[in-house]
């Protein structure tokens, strides 16, 4: 067979070069059309090819209409053959359809596929083992940062002095293996983590324990960020704000010594706007007021994290800044920055909800997908929120086709902060902190036997 007309060859190049950002054309699958612009029958035979092209269908665009009939048609026919599959081809095609590989976690995809690939007729011994080998050199990198950060956070104190705070610094951890699972990103990935374990301690401040009164007066000394702003603050404040304070100002100190790039405007402007969000969810809470769809989407992609991790990784990366592109790192933040933070907050509320109800927590997504659309059961509102996240996914794909000033890394960033969030919030039957510690273990602590 031509390699033109391979179909197994041409799904596989496209995915991999629009994977990394080069244009290419959804029109190399015209030739697999008939002239209604319907994939051709022969085509059925081909489970390798059809595999395939529904991998590649998941990286497409709105507008794209052969990629959507593509995955109709892959999706279709697979189906409808997956018993009379080889075993091997049937396990690749069963967690496809699960959870197409573009939408999966990298690092976790890579351990995963090795453990496929060993599987396999005619694997070579000499690239498995090499696999391997690569798999447990990052593998102990990982290990070492995550001691380094260990020790920081034992340091810290914040758990010793705040006993209702989440203790959570692999959790933390996995998280930037997630969104940076390159090697070379290794101070990156300790900074990142540094700054959510900070957050989630913040948040719990929010949603658990501080008074009304008391989260007024730690926005008001956010909003001043000093040191004599410290002075205002009940006690059980004052080393969550210095912790913060400080560790914002050392990692702008870092990326000063380094890039000679003074950040910490920057990065002191997105943590105010990010109390400033958590202030909004509070007066929510405290009033009764419920507020619509919009509005609480609008606000809860700011509380996620989001806008934060990804101003912070601009930095940290340091790759492809301009003077341009900086001026993006502040509200309104770029369009992909909001798209990824909206799958990563509808993910979490998907992962979490039950923990919000015993809360009393109305402002979540679910419930208000209920109340607006007007949908009498939970997983009718579910259901919408799985469609939310599929056309927020044809958003960001975009992203890789349209020309824009912001360097790959941190497009490839958005996407893998994307994919974690399904990672760790997805598994619902299990509980959550649970599900995140079994792939800690996995993906961190465990190696491959060689």
């Amino acid at each position: 067979m031509q390699t033109c007309d391979d179909l197994h060859a041409t799904a596989l190049r496209f995915r991999l070069l629009r994977n990394d950002g080069w244009p290419i054309s959804c029109d190399v699958f015209k030739k697999f059309a008939d002239k209604n612009g319907k994939f051709k029958e022969s085509l059925i035979q081909d489970k390798r090819g059809l595999l395939s092209l529904y991998e590649a269908s998941s990286l497409g665009a709105n507008g794209e209409n052969i990629l959507s009939e593509a995955m109709k048609f892959a999706e279709t026919h697979l189906r409808l053959s997956i018993s009379d599959m080889e075993q091997q081809l049937r396990r690749q095609v069963t967690r496809a359809l699960e959870l197409p590989r573009h939408l999966r976690m990298e690092r976790l995809e890579f351990r995963l596929y090795i453990d496929e690939y060993s599987m396999g007729s005619n694997f070579s011994p000499i690239l498995l083992e090499q696999a391997k080998l690569e798999y447990n050199k990052v593998q102990s990198l990982h290990q070492i940062e995550l001691a380094e950060l260990s020790g920081w956070w034992k340091q810290l104190g914040l758990v010793e002095k705040l006993s209702f705070a989440r203790d959570r610094p692999m959790e933390c951890y996995f998280w930037t293996v997630g969104i940076l699972p390159e090697p070379k990103y290794s101070r990156a990935r300790i900074e990142l983590a540094k700054t959510i374990a900070i957050l989630l301690v913040i948040d719990d401040i929010f949603d658990t324990y501080g008074s009304i009164n008391d989260l007024r007066l730690f926005n008001d000394a956010i909003q001043k960020w000093g040191l004599d702003a410290i002075e205002q603050l009940p006690e059980y404040m004052k080393i969550c704000y210095m912790a913060l304070y400080n560790t914002t100002n050392e990692i702008a100190y870092k990326i000063l010594k380094e890039q000679g790039r003074n950040v910490l405007p920057s990065v002191r402007r997105v943590w105010m706007n990010t109390i400033e969000a958590f202030m909004v969810e509070a007066n929510w809470f405290s009033s009764g007021h419920v507020p619509n769809l919009a509005n609480y989407l609008e606000n809860a992609i700011t509380t996620s994290g989001s806008y934060m991790a990804l101003v912070h990784i601009f930095f940290l990366l340091g790759e492809g800044i301009s003077h341009g592109n900086v001026k993006l790192m502040e509200k309104p933040y770029p369009k992909i920055f909001s798209r990824s933070g909206k799958i990563l907050r509808l993910w979490d509320d998907l992962g979490t909800s039950k923990e919000e109800q015993d809360r009393g927590d109305n402002a979540s997504s679910i419930p208000l997908f209920m109340r607006e659309k007007n949908l009498p059961f939970e997983d009718e509102a579910r259901e919408c929120i799985m469609q939310l996240i599929g056309n927020l996914w044809k958003e960001l794909n975009m992203e890789l086709i349209n020309s824009t000033s912001l360097p790959l890394p941190l497009i490839k960033a958005c996407f893998n902060m994307s994919r974690t969030s399904q990672v760790i919030y997805q598994h619902e039957e299990d509980s959550y902190s649970h599900g995140v510690d079994n792939f800690v273990k996995f993906l961190l602590l465990k190696p491959i036997g060689m």
